[in-house]
């Protein structure tokens, strides 16, 4: 029975590892995670620090919004966004060490 519990959990984990890697698998919302990795962001900020300009960046915030990987927060007229997972701030960490990191 222990093996048959394992396959669940991981069953379970595979499919929240499918919803991570989707949103990965996509340039401008890999960018946007790449940034609210560093910090927590408004959306013009995200605009401006990834050049992704609107209707695009609207529908990938709402594409991480569903897949419930971020955060909002709003204050005032502003919405801000965060990494929800640390987990993912792992996966976009080792993801930047191994690609992105100049040596």
């Amino acid at each position: 029975m222990s093996n048959d519990l394992e396959v669940d959990v991981m069953r379970e984990s595979a499919s929240s590892v499918v919803t991570i890697l989707k949103s990965l698998a996509n340039t401008d919302r890999l960018l946007i995670l790449c940034h609210l990795a560093q910090e927590e962001l408004n959306v013009s900020q995200i605009e401006e620090k990834t050049q992704i300009t609107q209707p695009t960046l609207s529908q990938q915030l709402m594409m991480l919004r569903k897949s419930d990987l971020v955060l909002t927060r709003r204050d005032g007229k502003q919405i801000y966004y965060s990494i929800k997972d640390e987990k993912l701030h792992i996966v976009l960490n080792t993801l930047y060490s191994l690609y992105c990191h100049k040596a």
